[in-house]
């Protein structure tokens, strides 16, 4: 089974340019904030061990299927082992099957990602957002991680980068689709 990889910035677009990717292939969307969403509504705030053991179980479940591949979206810190240790652990498990892992990075100017922040799309299937305030904050204070790669350092065969900052999530997902035949 293959799974595409999409990582980015918040609000950069992995989300709905997924959704995109899942209505001109026959893979299936998990976008992160569909097991984060959950574990703040009932917790209160984001327990990371309790939405690691959610994505682990629809992990182990969708591998049972039948379905060709995953779309799985991710904000990866560049500068954190623990997130190079759970996409490798994530990836490991679909290279198990026989599959194919693709990488997709994309990037997008900070003022487009404000804006993106706002779409009715994002609000409508990520609660957390809807306080624009905290969530523009929480984008502001992205900074301290490192959430764009540096050239060359993704060594990954299925590998890409989009500047998505002037592409609709049409157009990006079509070039995702063409780079990997999918």
């Amino acid at each position: 089974m293959d799974l595409v990889i999409l990582i980015g910035s918040g609000a950069v677009g992995k989300m709905t340019v997924g959704q995109e990717l899942m209505k001109i292939t026959d893979f299936r969307l998990f976008h992160n904030h569909m097991m984060i969403e959950p574990v703040l509504e009932i917790f209160g705030d984001y327990t990371g061990p309790t939405v690691d053991r959610l994505r682990n179980v629809i992990f182990e479940e969708f591998l049972k299927t039948n379905h060709r591949g995953m779309i799985f979206t991710y904000m990866w810190a560049f500068d954190m082992q623990e997130d190079w240790d759970y996409i490798r652990s994530v990836a490991e498990r679909f290279e198990f099957t026989g599959g194919n892992v693709y990488y997709v990075e994309l990037v997008a100017d900070r003022a487009v990602r404000l804006e993106r922040n706002k779409t009715e799309n994002r609000l409508r299937n990520k609660a957390s957002k809807r306080d624009l305030a905290a969530s523009e904050q929480r984008l502001l204070r992205e900074d301290r991680y490192r959430l764009v790669s540096r050239e060359g350092e993704l060594p990954f065969k299925n590998y890409m980068r989009i500047d998505n900052t002037n592409l609709t999530p049409e157009e990006t997902a079509g070039m995702i689709r063409d780079r990997f035949s999918l």
